[in-house]
């Protein structure tokens, strides 16, 4: 399986929301609401199959967290 990513949800200074990879310069995607950004970031963390989305309030802080993996794991595992 490959590396857990982490896509961070987060306001930006002029209002914005935007998905960002931890580690990364620049934002994957820019949306002028939460639910929007998080929505993309959902995307995104199912295509990449085994990825973290963690969404933060207007204060910065983590509100939500979820993990996504592929729909098609060949492990069947429980869990």
């Amino acid at each position: 399986m490959s590396k857990k990513e982490y896509i961070h949800v987060v306001k930006t200074k002029d209002g914005k929301w935007v998905n960002k990879k931890e580690g990364s310069k620049r934002a994957s995607s820019v949306s002028n609401t939460q639910a929007e950004a998080k929505s993309k970031a959902i995307e995104q963390a199912k295509k990449h199959g085994n990825a973290e989305v963690k969404v933060h309030g207007r204060d910065g802080r983590i509100r939500e967290s979820n993990t996504y993996t592929r729909k098609n794991d060949p492990r069947k595992t429980k869990g």
